[in-house]
């Protein structure tokens, strides 16, 4: 595996490294040795997969508050999306930047998502599927969202809108928060 940094310190693309013979192709997704040494998270308790009917469908943007923030891998095991972070750390010097990638079927891309991000995709085929692995269990009180359409994060999402849940089209924008909220 080679581990890239994006433009958000933390956040970090995993390539595979496919081993390819007249078989097929065989990557390890995960090795925690590797992760250790790359500084990310090596300990996850939840895994989840999730499809998605339309191209244009999107997810998120969504997080959970400490303390059971969680750090996620997030893969597209069939089709294409569109993948979003969001840097909700107010110390960090990308707070509320966000960064972008396609994480395809064929590429085999990974994305590390560290706590204290906000994270959503977009589906970019019919029947895009997503693999995640979390660090932390769900906790409904501590959920939390950004507005995939935010002003003030401007994320260019590069399909039209085709769906959005009711919960995500309610998050409120960053500017309507009450005061003291944490995003």
């Amino acid at each position: 595996m080679r581990f890239e940094p994006t433009p958000l310190a933390g956040a970090t693309l995993i390539h595979p490294d496919p081993r390819t013979d007249q078989r097929g192709t065989f990557a390890r997704a995960f090795c925690a040795r590797e992760f250790a040494a790359a500084g990310l998270e090596t300990n996850y308790v939840q895994t989840s997969i999730g499809s998605n009917a339309l191209a244009g469908t999107v997810r998120g943007m969504h997080f959970q508050r400490p303390p059971h923030a969680e750090a996620k891998l997030v893969r597209c095991i069939k089709g294409a999306i569109h993948d979003v972070v969001v840097d909700m750390r107010e110390t960090s010097p990308t707070y509320l930047r966000w960064f972008g990638v396609d994480l395809t079927e064929s590429n085999g891309l990974t994305m590390y998502v560290p706590q204290g991000f906000a994270h959503g995709y977009q589906a970019l085929s019919d029947g895009a599927t997503v693999f995640y692995m979390t660090s932390a269990f769900y906790a409904p009180e501590a959920e939390g969202g950004l507005r995939h359409d935010d002003p003030r994060l401007a994320i260019a999402w590069p399909l039209p809108v085709a769906a959005l849940s009711p919960r995500d089209a309610q998050h409120p924008l960053l500017g309507e928060r009450a005061a003291g909220e944490t995003p």
